[in-house]
């Protein structure tokens, strides 16, 4: 029986703030920001730079309180759940102190049951300030070096809310997961862990109970059931279901997703979730991830926590940006160790999509001491959620760190380490042995990039992972990805700045300019601007700079991700940094801040296709990343800026299953343009950059009519019309588009569909700077 604690809880500090020590009403699950915000003591920490005036925040003491009635339920115990404190926290029930908290990631159980009182009773969360902790820890262990001038590395709490180069200063406190009161008798289910096989699947079950009867046992799916009696001191069970006539599970794109009811009661206590038969193995050196017998190109993203604030996050904007990710063809989400383990609706939705999950285990960019009670934290936190975890056939690797790995490498971090630990007894040590024996089904790696042993450099393309920022951290033009022939490039990314509409909320800037978005990269905007030499003219306005920057965000992106592809099966994964962002700001997101798509998604949509049509050198790739045969006459074309062919040929071709063919395409001393045309798909490369097209000033014809649910824009090109895109959200902050940077030929047509509930000005929309391409102001 379980009774939540949501309501009637009030927030103060515990001394003096620049409002004041009085309470105010709190929510629960929420946070101090949050609560701060409802009550209108600050600004939005999204907009200009009120961001800057809250570090006062993290470095306060705050007080949880809430009354609450109970009455006896008749159950031998009751406990209280935590579910999430955030982080540091000392729990109190009428007067009595239940026990203290220090990780974020961590469920807390409390016996209160002859704490409890018939009628009313008072609940209090006392959260100490996640500064003044750090701090007192990175005093006693001794300072580690990282990237930022922030103690999170002594603090069991997500990374990010230290700020990133994509993400504020906003450093939380609060109760951030449910929490509530949970009563039973005789038994209780303290934990489950389906490990999961093809053909059927072993449910490991630790009970609890108050007295030292048998207690049954009993697990059923699939028709299928099986039961054990736990005896007089024996709290463990291993419950083994053989399940042959089970459909596997399979990732996106290699087959369906069938999931199964695993229910296991001890007791009168019931757990319940869905499960999904599959096997998942790894191909240590290649970094090749094989699922149920069969290797998987991995096409991802990475994610980061969706807000600064967690809680929210609610399942529906969750779903929102699954269907975002999935709408790409993406296949995967790598869930970054510097944000959190996710919810279990995240977890439910891979399951569901068929997306696979590489889970971080949440430690990034930094060296993190081993010593108590870090050591002791971080087991338990492995315990707790390796064990939570286990039942989601969607989740396929845990991973030990994000670049720690790397930063003991190439960093320079050891001088300033003098001998201190930095980690590597996590990543080699503590956390695959909790992975060993909790949850064997599973690969694990300790960490990303990583060459697959200690020794390796972990920079080495040609084993396992590498992460890849020369390109955008090294100022060079993106068609240095080029460089690279990888196994598994398990980041890499390229910047562009937000939606106009997400721009313009969060900025009070009248007018407009690039440095009205955030930018927390060093150096970002002066590399936005060099990233366009040689591709992209120096824009002149606000207007060119939004659109060009965008643009070349897309084009570097998609280079790379088509590289990538074009090179398997002996590279076999291509995930980018990032899918996501966590508020409104320049950076590598293909989704930003507010949810809306920026052009990156569209290009990433052509490129994670599960047939693609691409160049690799001079030569045209045709990749099949399917189960059947692609076959038909590939029409290859030279042409000039008019459409004219000056050289072209037709061939039969076959693409196996899962693989790639390379062609020669016809060349012509004066072509400017090549298309490449398979089964209805075709594609159109400009043979130099921009800049040296020579392209004539655009001409087109646009035509808006009315359809439901908004507007169908047809433009008809005049001239040669290069990436041609429409923003509506200039017109309305809710409208979308579904397809951006299309190129015309002369004489073709493409026809936008603006989805919008309100009425728009025609010609507004197929004006600048609503409708763009790159040759409309090439040469003002």
């Amino acid at each position: 029986m379980y009774c939540a604690l949501h309501d009637g809880w009030t927030l103060r500090a515990d001394g003096e703030t620049p409002h004041g020590p009085a309470a105010i009403p709190a929510a629960v699950p929420g946070s101090v920001h949050t609560d701060l915000l409802a009550a209108g003591l600050i600004e939005d920490p999204y907009r200009d730079d009120n961001e800057t005036r809250l570090g006062w925040i993290g470095r306060t003491d705050w007080i949880y309180e809430t009354a609450f009635d109970w009455h006896d339920d008749g159950h031998e115990r009751t406990d209280l759940v935590c579910e999430g404190l955030d982080t540091v926290a000392t729990v109190r029930l009428n007067g009595h102190e239940l026990g203290g908290t220090a990780n974020m990631h961590r469920t807390y159980r409390f016996p209160v049951r002859e704490l409890l009182r018939a009628g009313g009773n008072r609940l209090e969360v006392r959260f100490r300030a996640p500064y003044g902790y750090a701090e007192e820890q990175q005093a006693l262990h001794g300072e580690r070096p990282g990237p930022y001038d922030e103690p999170y590395a002594f603090i069991r709490k997500m990374a990010c809310n230290f700020g990133w180069d994509w993400g504020p200063t906003l450093v939380t406190s609060g109760i951030w997961r449910p929490i509530g009161l949970s009563s039973w008798s005789g038994a209780r289910l303290a934990e489950v862990r389906p490990l999961v096989r093809g053909d059927g699947v072993d449910v490991h079950v630790r009970v609890e109970r108050t007295g030292d009867a048998p207690v049954t046992v009993t697990a059923d799916v699939a028709g299928v059931s099986v039961e054990t009696k736990l005896e007089q001191g024996r709290s463990e069970a291993v419950l083994r279901l053989d399940v042959p006539h089970a459909e596997r599970w399979w990732p996106r794109g290699h087959g369906a997703q069938p999931l199964y009811a695993l229910t296991v009661r001890a007791g009168s206590d019931e757990w319940r979730r869905e499960i999904g038969f599959r096997t998942v193995e790894l191909d240590i050196d290649a970094f090749r991830l094989v699922v149920n017998g069969k290797p998987v190109f991995v096409r991802g993203f990475n994610w980061i926590p969706d807000d600064c604030f967690p809680a929210r996050v609610t399942p529906a904007r969750l779903a929102e940006r699954f269907e975002q990710a999935v709408g790409t063809g993406a296949n995967a989400l790598r869930v970054w160790g510097g944000g959190v383990y996710e919810s279990e609706e995240f977890y439910g939705l891979a399951d569901r999509l068929g997306l696979m999950v590489w889970q971080d285990f949440p430690f990034a960019c930094s060296a993190y001491p081993e010593e108590e009670p870090f050591r002791s934290e971080v087991a338990a936190e492995a315990r707790d959620n390796v064990a939570r975890l286990s039942a989601h056939p969607s989740l396929v690797l845990w991973c030990g760190n994000n670049e720690s790995i790397e930063g003991h490498q190439h960093w320079d971090w050891r001088e300033p380490l003098g001998g201190r630990s930095w980690g590597a007894g996590f990543y080699y040590d503590l956390l695959p042995s909790v992975v060993a024996e909790l949850d064997p089904t599973r690969p694990y790696w300790p960490g990303s990039p990583y060459s697959g042993a200690p020794d390796r450099d972990v920079r080495d393309p040609s084993t396992g992972t590498v992460h890849i920022w020369t390109v955008w951290g090294g100022d060079l033009g993106y068609q240095h990805y080029a460089d690279y022939t990888p196994r598994f490039v398990a980041e890499f990314g390229y910047q562009g700045p937000p939606a106009y509409a997400t721009l313009r909320a969060a900025s009070s800037d009248e007018p407009l300019t690039p440095d009205s978005s955030h930018q927390k990269a060093p150096g970002g905007q002066a590399k936005l601007l060099k990233g366009l030499r040689g591709h992209l003219p120096e824009p002149g306005t606000f207007d060119d700079w939004h659109y060009w920057t965008q643009l070349n965000q897309a084009r570097a992106m998609a280079f790379g991700v088509q590289r990538f592809r074009a090179l398997m099966p002996y590279c076999m994964g291509t995930v980018v940094w990032q899918l996501n962002d966590c508020w409104p700001v320049t950076s590598w997101a293909a989704v930003d801040g507010a949810g809306r798509r920026k052009p990156l998604w569209y290009a990433l949509r052509r490129s994670f296709a599960d047939r693609l049509i691409t160049r690799l050198g001079t030569e045209v790739v045709l990749v099949n990343d399917t189960d059947e045969e692609w076959a038909g006459t590939l029409e290859l074309a030279a042409l000039d800026l008019s459409g004219q062919a000056l050289a072209g040929r037709e061939e039969p071709v076959t693409v196996p299953a899962r693989a790639t063919v390379r062609v020669s395409p016809p060349e012509d001393p004066g072509a400017r343009l090549l298309t490449a045309g398979l089964g209805g798909e075709r594609v159109v490369f400009a043979l130099a950059e921009d800049p040296d097209m020579g392209y004539p000033r655009a001409r087109a014809a646009a035509f808006t009519e009315r359809e439901p649910g908004g507007y169908a824009v047809t433009v008809t090109a005049g001239t040669v019309l290069r990436d041609l895109a429409i923003f509506p959200d200039r017109l309305d902050p809710d409208a979308g588009v579904d397809d951006q940077l299309v190129t015309l030929l002369p004489g073709e047509s493409v026809t936008f569909h603006v989805t919008t509930d309100k009425e728009l000005d025609p010609a507004a929309l197929t004006s600048y700077p609503v409708l763009r391409c790159v040759n409309d102001r090439l040469f003002l």
